[in-house]
């Protein structure tokens, strides 16, 4: 059986071994010889500080697709990311869902942070403190790219924690996390940092994830992840599992990225992210050698959207950009996080290099909502999100050197694409029987005037092609 990923963690474990030493709290950079009785007694502290501002949440769903189904095209194989709301059947449509997770107060008056998907779907959230008390909840603003997600209840006074500097945290801090694991309430475990910075898991469309091994399960998506401060720097999101447990391995969305978008939902009710408008592939050793590069790092532009901010500023395909407002791009991963959370309007300065050269480009950034003005409306139409087939994207879907096309990236539930059978990883080979192999190309071929109302798809799934007639609201 395969490595699965599952949302939804947090739980519990033993302190086999203590170690003669924790951080002290004063100073970030000095160490003291505790004793196992002082290193219990913070933990102990955490709690007494921390749980208190920790709740369950339980959701009823419309009759809706459920989330699991929503994202991933075999949400329940044993090799894909799986959404578990710590139920094992599989659910049904149309019929209403009943899901479970955690969350912590962020506010005093009442505002709650927790996973998007714990809530997706939701017609009804209620959120129960240790100690059995139930408030009802309303839903302020999801966004599914982080798995963030913010609800309220209403009232004052509430115990929140404090969004503590995720950034501050290193490899081997002791770490605690809370939360209702198969709805045990304000259970708590103890771990370490065991990695930060993990991207490329496919677990959520923006990752710079916080690695732990303080156990965790089902039904802890959405709870805190503290230091020894009682401050969270971290929400707890996935694990990897071969059978739906505690493995060792958990991530959780670092807080400062968790705030970011906190913010925004609480002030806006959504958030806005800067666009550049390229597709973009990592640079390994293979593209670093034939650019001629010194170091295997920067961002290849595969393709440039047209019309694009990065268009306009004069950005081609083929440029490596190893510069971000003086900073070196070392992953792809961290540049397009960089991008993201950056305020549409502002001016980056970037750096390219260019057959051997190094140009300095200066872009203003854009939207979000002009990546998908870009993508074309008839792509919108459909439901679906796309980009070019990269080498990565090839490698990982298993499709072979020489094929090209355009991958479906995610498909909205209920759109049209969704309900004619389309689902993520599908490779678009031609729409209206004009081969595509470009972004730009796969919206002319859409939006060809005899096929307003339908769009006939030819896609790859694995080793089977086959035709998908859709029909656009």
């Amino acid at each position: 059986m395969s490595l699965r990923w599952i949302s939804t963690l947090c739980a519990v474990t033993s302190l086999l071994t203590v170690p003669s030493f924790a951080q002290d709290a004063s100073n970030s950079d000095t160490y003291c010889n505790c004793s196992p009785v002082s290193l219990s007694k913070m933990f102990t502290s955490v709690a007494k500080k921390s749980i208190p501002g920790v709740v369950f949440i339980k959701v009823e769903g419309s009759d809706e697709t459920s989330d699991e189904e929503r994202n991933y095209m075999d949400p329940y194989s044993d090799d894909l990311f799986q959404r578990f709301f710590g139920t094992p059947t599989k659910p049904q449509r149309r019929q209403p869902q009943t899901s479970q997770g955690s969350g912590f107060f962020v506010s005093a008056d009442g505002y709650i942070m927790t996973n998007a998907h714990v809530v997706a779907g939701a017609s009804k959230i209620t959120i129960s403190f240790d100690g059995g008390k139930e408030l009802e909840a309303t839903l302020v603003g999801t966004d599914a790219p982080t798995d963030v997600a913010i609800i309220k209840v209403e009232g004052s006074n509430f115990p929140y924690l404090s969004l503590g500097n995720s950034d501050d945290m290193d490899i081997g801090e002791w770490v605690v996390a809370i939360g209702s694991p198969f709805q045990l309430e304000a259970t708590l475990t103890v771990g370490v940092v065991s990695a930060k910075g993990r991207q490329n898991l496919q677990i959520t469309d923006f990752e710079d994830f916080i690695q732990t091994d303080a156990a965790i399960n089902p039904g802890n998506s959405g709870g805190p992840l503290l230091n020894l401060n009682g401050e969270v720097i971290g929400m707890n999101t996935a694990i990897v599992s071969k059978s739906g447990g505690y493995m060792g391995i958990g991530f959780a969305i670092p807080s400062n990225m968790a705030k970011s978008i906190m913010n925004q939902i609480i002030d806006k009710g959504a958030v806005t992210r800067g666009f550049l408008g390229v597709s973009l592939q990592p640079v390994d050793k293979d593209i670093a050698d034939a650019f001629h590069l010194d170091k295997v790092e920067g961002a290849l532009v595969s393709e440039v959207v047209k019309d694009s901010p990065a268009d306009k500023a004069g950005i081609k395909q083929g440029d490596i950009i190893i510069e971000y407002d003086g900073a070196p791009v070392k992953t792809l991963g961290c540049f397009r996080n960089n991008i993201s959370f950056t305020e549409p309007g502002s001016i980056i300065k970037l750096k390219v290099i260019r057959k051997g050269q190094v140009i300095p480009i200066d872009v203003k950034l854009g939207t979000s909502t002009e990546s998908l003005a870009a993508a074309g409306v008839a792509v919108q139409k459909l439901g679906i999100e796309v980009q070019t087939l990269s080498p990565e994207l090839r490698k990982q879907l298993g499709y072979s050197k020489g094929e090209e096309g355009i991958v479906i990236t995610k498909v909205k539930p209920g759109s049209p694409a969704a309900l004619a059978g389309i689902r993520p990883g599908f490779l678009i080979l031609a729409i209206n029987h004009k081969k595509v192999g470009t972004l730009a190309e796969l919206d002319e071929a859409a939006c060809m005037p005899d096929n307003r109302n339908r769009v006939l798809l030819l896609v790859k799934q694995g080793s089977i092609t086959r035709f998908y007639s859709i029909k656009l609201s």
